[in-house]
């Protein structure tokens, strides 16, 4: 088979992810769940045919020298996929996501409603955290086609690799891919501030250097949209103060508490009837968020959370509860992406589901 016929299976499939290993067969994920294509195990030169099949010659130079690479690769007018090439006991390999090029909206995500208060923002900063593969990037996309299509604004993205291409509406996008349109997050960063930008998208805040610039970004009156992989607005907060050396962390939660806008940390859970649906834990701006990151007083934002649903704060167990009592997901499941049990139990009412 092709890498093209591969790839037709995973779109038909609705599959998220084609994962290309010498020695096993190719498998796609359907649901969170690995599944082969074929019972035929890749030799290592298929593996290797497959993948320079999606490479022009200059990243095929660039894999063979640094041993991995990220590229997204279109297939057609029908969809696009981010790559990560590697090699694997000195063979090549390959997992490939598929991103669709429609983008969802925010109701068609299943993602809470205070999403859509987010893309009315001026300015601030906005994460959207969670493990890999939870749809950080598709509810970013979701949130910024919505700025994209309803208001004129210049929206700047800087990503490694451009996932989502964004259809023209009222505002103007600047797509910049790292590696081919920039050498640097940290550049990229303060060069979009010369740029003219009302919303900027940051990738992933992976870096020191990378989380100061869109600090400082969002400092000077724009809206950044950013992921991180961590598993809880709490977590999120340390992560990015702790990025930073000793001498400066009491500077940066000055920062982080004058511009962090909302935090939405993600799960996609397996769904009863099949398919997955979100759980979202969400923290909002506050005076009592903005003192605890000033204070050093993390470990009150769960009970800041807790105390401030009114406001459309919730945790993540909360959310999982909500969705395990309106049948849309079994408790055992709900238990599998806990991060308290048995504050999960407690909030299901007890018993089996």
């Amino acid at each position: 088979m092709s890498i093209q016929e591969y790839l037709e299976i995973v779109v038909k499939k609705e599959a998220s992810d084609l994962h290309i290993v010498a020695g096993s067969p190719a498998m796609i994920r359907i649901d969170g769940s690995l599944a082969p294509i074929s019972p035929a195990l890749l030799a290592p030169e298929e593996t290797e045919n497959l993948i320079f099949e999606l490479l022009s010659p200059e990243q095929k130079d660039t894999l063979l020298v640094n041993k991995e690479l990220d590229f997204s690769f279109a297939l057609g007018e029908v969809a696009r996929f981010r790559v990560n090439a590697y090699f694997e006991k000195g063979y090549l390999a390959a997992a490939l996501r598929l991103i669709t090029t429609y983008i969802k909206t925010i109701e068609e995500l299943n993602l809470p409603k205070i999403c859509h208060n987010f893309t009315k923002l001026k300015q601030g900063l906005v994460l959207v955290t969670g493990p890999t593969g939870h749809g950080k990037s598709t509810a970013i996309a979701a949130m910024i086609n919505e700025i994209n299509q309803t208001k004129p604004l210049h929206i700047v993205t800087i990503e490694d690799p451009i996932e989502y291409v964004y259809p023209r509406g009222k505002s103007l996008v600047s797509q910049r891919e790292m590696h081919l349109d920039t050498h640097s997050w940290g550049v990229a960063l303060r060069s979009a501030l010369r740029e003219d930008p009302d919303v900027v998208l940051v990738g992933e805040m992976r870096d020191f250097e990378t989380i100061a610039s869109a600090i400082t970004v969002a400092e000077t009156g724009h809206l950044v949209f950013a992921t991180l992989h961590t598993n809880s607005a709490a977590q999120s907060i340390d992560r990015i103060i702790d990025v930073f050396p000793q001498n400066q962390q009491t500077q940066m939660r000055m920062q982080l508490a004058s511009v962090i806008a909302g935090i939405v940390s993600l799960r996609l859970v397996p769904a009863i009837g099949g398919g997955r649906l979100p759980a979202a834990e969400i923290l909002l701006s506050s005076p009592a968020l903005s003192t605890a990151i000033r204070e050093g007083k993390t470990h009150q934002i769960d009970n800041i959370i807790q105390t401030s649903g009114e406001s459309g704060m919730i945790l993540l167990d909360a959310s999982l509860a909500y969705l395990v009592r309106a049948g849309r997901i079994s408790l055992d499941v709900a238990r599998a992406y806990s991060l308290r049990v048995e504050e999960l139990e407690r909030l299901v009412g007890g018993g089996n589901q």
